[in-house]
């Protein structure tokens, strides 16, 4: 005889599988290494010193 499932549970299951995938196909893409997080906010407070550097006062 055929086994029993709870075709509810294989559905959301697999809609979890799919997500997981999906999750991690977007980390390799838009993932930043540590090093790329740190360039990027040291670039950012440069700027902002910079900017705030060049304000006139009233």
């Amino acid at each position: 005889m055929a086994e029993l499932i709870n075709l509810n549970k294989a559905r959301k299951a697999k809609a979890r599988a799919d997500g997981k995938a999906q999750a991690a196909e977007n980390r390799a893409k838009f993932g930043q290494t540590k090093g790329q997080k740190a360039v990027a906010k040291l670039d950012a407070e440069r700027a902002r010193r910079e900017l705030d550097g060049k304000k006139r006062e009233d």
